[in-house]
């Protein structure tokens, strides 16, 4: 408990918006600087009413760009942040999601997604920008991207994302969508005692330990190749830069240094990725034909698979959770015993592309470019094809 009100707890009827909201605050985040914009502003109208109830600050930013600059500031400052936006707006903050990749600061950036491109569809669903969340900002990189597929799960993983971001000093995308941040379904939210909380690698000694040596804020470790972070105001001499910088963060001009650090960025996400990567399965063990889909659509999907299992079908599902880094493994081991592969997804193939480039063969897509929601009949009719009964 911080000023005021504890965090709730038990057992709530809350849309996915409000729910991604409380399970910041379960996480710990104490910062959220924002603009608000549909369908995501939800999450910043409760931000702006419960943090201050427990000790927080919610800060309204004049746009984008100054939203995502303040969560990364209040980070390198310690504190855990978080920002919330939608279509143009996400847009609007790739370039500082590449200065959070590389001064390497952890945040939480929530994406709840509308029909795009430009404004589209403000009021309506999408899956449009999961490409964007992996490859938006300029350059080589890592990025970790979450998409739950209920309130439930926009709870548990923003507490997640809050996690693997401070394990791994990586900016950390929540991949939502319209329809899960406006669904109203049971939300359980345990007691403050049983929400899993990673900590920041912090540096092993006080700053006068540094006084004739500095502090190298980006030496890593070798085991996970993740730097200790000493934030600013606690005595030591930290440097942020954007440009390529040494192991004290001074810029270093030099083709070496660059490789040798941007190498680390990609491979620290990349060589974490089976402790960072969650999938969820559905009758896979004898499946025949996969279906492979992710947010809402996964929904549909469940149900299209449990309608073809009973009539007989060998398909299984495979949930993507975990949108980046993406499970290239699963898939090509999956591709050692199933026939065909589906993907469906309210976008124009996407993902269908990467499932593609793991199995290395044509993958039949179910795809809508957004603002209605797949329906689980066009999956299960594209399932029955596979099979040959249509």
């Amino acid at each position: 408990m911080m000023g005021g009100k504890a965090v709730l707890t038990g057992q709530h009827f809350m849309n996915g918006d409000d729910a991604c909201a409380e399970g910041a605050l379960a996480a710990g985040c104490r910062y959220f600087g924002g603009y608000p914009i549909t369908p995501s502003t939800e999450i910043a109208e409760r931000l702006a009413r419960r943090l201050p109830e427990v000790g927080g600050v919610y800060m309204q930013m004049e746009d984008e760009l100054g939203s995502i600059a303040s969560i990364l500031g209040a980070s390198a400052a310690g504190a855990r942040a978080m920002t919330a936006t939608s279509g143009p707006g996400f847009s609007l903050m790739m370039e500082n999601l590449g200065l959070g990749v590389m001064l390497e600061l952890p945040c939480v950036i929530v994406n709840i997604q509308r029909g795009s491109p430009s404004t589209g569809l403000p009021t309506m669903a999408g899956q449009s920008e999961v490409m964007q969340a992996r490859w938006g900002s300029h350059g080589d990189y890592g990025i970790v991207a979450y998409a739950p597929s209920s309130p439930q799960e926009i709870f548990d993983l923003t507490i997640l994302a809050f996690n693997v971001a401070d394990r791994y000093r990586v900016p950390v995308i929540v991949l939502g969508d319209e329809v899960i941040g406006h669904m109203v379904e049971r939300v359980t939210i345990p007691p403050a005692d049983q929400i899993p909380r990673w900590e920041r690698k912090r540096p092993a000694h006080p700053p006068e330990f540094y006084v004739h040596e500095r502090f190298k804020s980006f030496r890593a470790d070798e085991d996970n190749l993740v730097p200790p972070l000493a934030h600013a105001g606690e005595g030591y001499r930290v440097h942020f830069t954007g440009l390529t910088h040494d192991e004290i963060g001074y810029p270093e001009m030099s083709a070496e240094t660059h490789h040798e650090l941007v190498t680390r960025l990609v491979n620290k996400i990349r060589h974490n990725a089976p402790d960072i990567i969650r999938t969820e399965s559905l009758y896979l063990d004898d499946a025949q034909i996969v279906v492979i889909s992710y947010g809402c659509t996964a929904r549909s999907a469940r149900r299209a698979v449990l309608d073809a299992r009973a009539a007989g079908i060998p398909v299984g599902l495979l949930r993507l959770i975990s949108i980046w880094p993406f499970p290239e493994t699963l898939i090509q081991e999956l591709a050692q015993t199933a026939e065909t592969f589906i993907v469906a997804e309210m976008n124009l193939g996407q993902i269908r592309l990467e499932v593609e480039r793991c199995v290395r063969r044509p993958v039949r897509g179910i795809h809508h470019a957004g603002g209605a929601m797949i329906h689980p009949e066009p999956i299960l009719d594209a399932i029955r094809e596979a099979a040959g009964l249509r």
